[in-house]
């Protein structure tokens, strides 16, 4: 070690064969860290140019594939000199980059790089020249475009007046103080080495001392300002971040991509900085800024989806997030059912079974679809589910094709799924488990509101129903609910009741029955207020056939919700849809939502059922 307690950089690395890396075994001089998310066209370019870099160096590439849904892993995997992993899921840029840690073996320094960037020769040994000399635990290259146009790549720690500044004046004044902008723009500061706040996080060399100190990459920021904080507690632990004009890195800007969905989350993820590294006033102040940015250029469309997002807190559960794979071994050894009755359900139910597909290579998990009374191509799209039985009938009932399900299916647990809700293996897995372990006789995954598209009505009601308590411990709600073997013992079949779900939920005292702490399903919820009351009517309906006299409990439940002026709006409404939804007779008309039948679009508004 020098005397800035970080490694100097060792001798000239031991012939072997030119452009090789060193693999999985002995000492690095540093370890490349890439995480991929389908850059299948991008690994072989990445490698070639980090192939020039080891001549002089030991270098290590370890590659942290994202669930691409191309050939990315494989790709990586073709090189016998690449350690290529699976992170089991799409887990962002922070979380893989966690677990690329765990393979970096013994090494002086890690390299994280984006996919899509080039490493200039002699990049990486410049780096490491420069932290060797300054004890830097960071040093961020120069980035540069492919026509070598440089990048302004480094900026300063976000504050209330640096946002404010960038809020109001945007690219104008770009030669402002420092005190009014985050971005540095001047061109001396990129003329030579020194320390900086932070930079961008395309390339990053971070000595092995400063990863044990600092620890894991905050996941919480899937993907952007995950670089703003790792380099934010560097500082704290009182490291310093150099730049090295020397060496180049190629890098095309927003090099994620573009995407209505990304722009969202940049602007998101500066408020979650701000509230972790910030008091709530200035948090709360910084989340105002970022809201004006977007609001004074608001004539565009985007500004304006970003600007609703900001505000709309209901809203950042929409966003892009770590979505875990159930593991292979798991998914293997689960056993039970899942029964689908479906009615007409062509539209919607292609993207159910596309949830449970990965049990497609399961023997003990069975899945049965019921097409029962349909006129549309239901029967068609089971039929082409390859791991789906498909048991047809002619009668339209849910409660018939409920039973019929059960008479077709031999494996237990059971899971009765409507043809409309989203699932994950995640779900399904954590859900037979819980079923499988006594006393519990019954069962349901929480569950989020798809609110896309609804009207002001729609989202208040769903509010004021969010903060009842029965919907968070009740096995109706959900669109999916399951019951082990014993539990099903207590009925001989399903009654032609409209409410499967509340009849299944009556059966269990509350120690008989859970609520699964899982991924959740996502239920998509009406648009407009005349398609609310329909499915309302329907539920009132399902609960007379129960005797289930459940008004007094719920009025005092909402009352009980009310903390000020928006929540005492939400139950007004909720009440008088409630009302009039009980104001129907008796019919045997299967009312339902139209309006979510058509296939959807990408999610922009999903909301919290179960707390």
């Amino acid at each position: 070690m020098n005397d800035a307690g970080t490694m100097a950089p060792h001798a000239p690395a031991p012939h072997r064969k030119e452009g090789a890396f060193i693999g999985a075994t002995g000492h690095a001089d540093v370890t490349v860290v890439v995480v991929t998310y389908n850059n299948a066209d991008d690994v072989d370019p990445l490698l070639q140019a980090l192939r020039h870099e080891t001549a002089d160096q030991r270098v290590r590439v370890v590659i942290a594939d994202n669930a691409s849904g191309d050939d990315t892993l494989a790709v990586a995997a073709s090189h016998d000199d690449v350690i290529a992993l699976a992170t089991g899921g799409n887990l962002g840029y922070a979380g893989a980059i966690n677990v690329a840690m765990s393979a970096v073996g013994d090494t002086d320094a890690i390299f994280i790089l984006n996919p899509d960037a080039r490493v200039r020769p002699g990049a990486l040994a410049t780096l490491r020249r420069r932290q060797s000399h300054s004890g830097a635990a960071v040093v961020a290259p120069m980035i540069v475009d492919s026509d070598g146009t440089r990048y302004p790549s480094l900026r300063r720690e976000p504050t209330v007046r640096r946002s404010l500044g960038d809020a109001v004046l945007g690219r104008a004044l770009r030669g402002r103080p420092g005190w009014l902008t985050e971005t540095v723009h001047r061109p001396e500061e990129y003329e030579h080495a020194h320390a900086v706040e932070w930079a961008s996080g395309a390339a990053l060399l971070v000595s092995r001392d400063a990863a044990r100190r600092v620890g894991r990459w905050d996941e919480q920021f899937f993907l952007y300002s995950e670089e703003t904080d790792f380099q934010r507690r560097v500082r704290d632990a009182g490291m310093q971040i150099w730049y090295e004009p020397e060496a180049h890195v190629q890098h095309a800007e927003r090099g994620s991509g573009f995407s209505l969905a990304l722009d969202r989350l940049i602007a998101v993820n500066r408020v979650r900085y701000a509230r972790t590294h910030m008091s709530r006033p200035r948090a709360a102040a910084y989340r105002g800024t970022v809201a004006l940015h977007h609001l004074v250029r608001s004539r565009g469309a985007t500004y304006r989806a970003i600007f609703r997002t900001v505000v709309a807190q209901s809203t950042w559960s929409t966003l892009p997030r770590a979505e875990r794979t159930a593991p292979a071994d798991e998914i293997a050894a689960a056993h039970g059912a899942i029964i689908i009755p479906a009615h007409d359900e062509g539209a919607v139910l292609g993207r159910t079974l596309a949830g449970l597909a990965p049990f497609a290579d399961s023997p003990g998990v069975q899945v049965v679809v019921v097409p029962n009374g349909c006129t549309d191509d239901t029967v068609q799209v089971a039929r082409r589910c390859a791991f789906a039985r498909v048991v047809e009938s002619d009668e339209a009932s849910k409660a018939a094709a409920l039973n019929l399900g059960d008479r077709a299916a031999s494996e237990w647990p059971r899971l009765y799924l409507d043809a409309d809700i989203e699932v994950t293996p995640a779900a399904v897995l954590d859900t037979l488990q819980a079923l499988s372990e006594p006393p519990t006789l019954a069962a349901r995954p929480n569950y989020e509101w798809d609110l896309t598209g609804s009207t002001a009505v729609v989202r208040s009601y769903y509010r004021a129903r969010g903060r009842l308590a029965m919907a968070h411990a009740s096995l109706w709600g959900a669109g999916l609910y399951g019951i082990s073997r014993p539990g099903h013992d207590r009925f001989a079949a399903f009654p032609r009741a409209v409410a499967d779900d509340v009849f299944v939920d009556r059966l269990f005292a509350p120690g008989e029955k859970v609520i699964v702490a899982t991924e959740p399903v996502i239920v998509r919820v009406p648009q407009t207020t005349r398609a609310l009351l329909s499915v309302l009517r329907r539920q009132a309906r399902g609960a007379r056939e129960q005797s289930s006299r459940t008004a007094r409990h719920t009025l005092g439940q909402l009352l009980g919700s009310v903390r000020g002026p928006v929540s005492l709006g939400d139950a007004l409404i909720y009440g008088t849809l409630s009302l009039a939804s009980r104001r129907t007779r008796a019919g045997s008309v299967w009312e339902r939502d139209d309006t979510r039948r058509a296939a959807p679009a990408a999610a922009a508004s999903i909301q919290k059922a179960d707390a």
